[in-house]
């Protein structure tokens, strides 16, 4: 493929996989992130996937998911906080923002841009145009949506792109492992459950921030599903000061009142140890689930990956590897092809199929959770 301008719209993860690739192979890239303070510090843990393993080698950070957290085998509460079943099934749980910031490490720092929101892609015959919120323009050859849940590039590319409220949020919480009480050591180098009617809560021990694994200087992840009426969802998504946010409530901006009624719910319907790993977050966080599946990935000047071509829910751990295996797809369609829509075509027709799959797979896991 000849030398191509490319532009990346949003700059988590799966842009900088699109960003970093592409550059290397002579584009002309540059990444557009819209928030003015970056992507760091605002993930958790992941569980590494043959894809992720990839894109990892391809960029020559392969290091990274050798950078975990292992739980050495699951367990499932009873309501009293006994064990109901333990299986041997170790697994490894790696650091995001310890991926984010080596992988954000191999793009160039001219060519990733923060504060730079993005209101509308709008496509011609010959190139595709960034609308800035500032009112700049800019043209590319190829408009890569890497914009997650609010893609604004979605929307050019299908006609329905609303995101669809699967009926259940989850709330996060993420604290220092010194912070669990020693009531709550059973949590400790697990991956635990408690799974009951409308009730699924989980939690497992994740590197510190800049990939540390050493016994005190890890994190402790935990995530609770619970069933919300859609209705429910503008109320629930209002910080204590009065803003409001379309998909999420991030950390901070939990009212103390709604602080205390969390913690209460905890104590009356969940096992002790995850009461007390509840308790020990002062900073609860508050994510929607949704689904939202592309009828179409490309157009003549504009393609999408990630989260912004087909949302995938959180019980599936495939969200980053599949952006990773979308990258790696894009980036081997323009490398086997002179001719972009000819590129373009064979990336849609390989990816849709495997985004659909993972997608059903994640809501048939999301039926079975709650």
């Amino acid at each position: 493929m000849k030398r191509l301008r490319i532009r990346i719209v949003g700059g988590s993860l799966a842009g900088l996989f699109a960003g970093i690739l592409l550059q290397r192979d002579g584009h002309d890239v540059k990444i557009y992130e819209r928030s003015s303070s970056g992507l760091a510090g605002r993930g958790a843990g992941l569980v590494g996937q043959h894809d992720l393993f990839r894109i990892l080698r391809a960029m020559g950070c392969e290091h990274v998911a050798r950078v975990g957290v292992i739980a050495k085998e699951r367990i499932y509460f009873n309501r009293d906080g006994g064990v109901a079943e333990t299986l041997r099934t170790p697994q490894m749980q790696i650091s995001w923002d310890f991926l984010y910031s080596t992988v954000a490490s191999h793009m160039a720092t001219e060519s990733y841009l923060i504060g730079q929101p993005i209101i509308e892609v709008i496509e011609g015959p010959e190139n595709a145009r960034l609308l800035f919120a500032d009112g700049r323009r800019e043209d590319a050859d190829l408009v890569i949506g890497a914009d997650g849940l609010g893609s604004v590039v979605r929307p050019l590319l299908n006609r329905d792109a609303s995101n669809q409220f699967a009926g259940y949020v989850a709330w996060r919480g993420l604290i220092p492992e010194t912070a669990l009480p020693q009531d709550a050591a059973i949590l400790v180098d697990r991956f635990a459950f408690y799974v009951a009617s409308g009730v699924h809560v989980l939690g497992y021990l994740v590197p510190g921030p800049n990939g540390e694994t050493g016994p005190g200087e890890r994190r402790y992840n935990w995530v609770w599903y619970r069933p919300v009426a859609s209705g429910e969802l503008q109320t629930l998504f209002t910080a204590a000061d009065g803003r409001t946010f379309d998909y999420s409530l991030p950390r901070g901006a939990l009212s103390e009142e709604r602080l205390q009624m969390l913690r209460a719910d905890a104590a009356s319907m969940l096992p002790p140890p995850f009461v007390k790993a509840i308790e020990a977050e002062p900073l609860p966080s508050i994510q929607g689930i949704f689904d939202f599946e592309a009828a179409n990935i490309v157009s003549a000047h504009t393609a999408l990956i990630g989260d912004a071509a087909f949302v995938v829910r959180p019980h599936t751990a495939m969200g980053v590897s599949k952006a990773a295996g979308d990258t790696l797809a894009l980036r081997e369609a323009l490398l086997a092809s002179e001719d972009l829509s000819e590129a373009l075509d064979r990336y849609q027709k390989e990816r849709l199929p495997v985004g659909k799959n993972i997608a059903d797979y994640g809501r048939r896991l999301g039926a079975s959770a709650l």
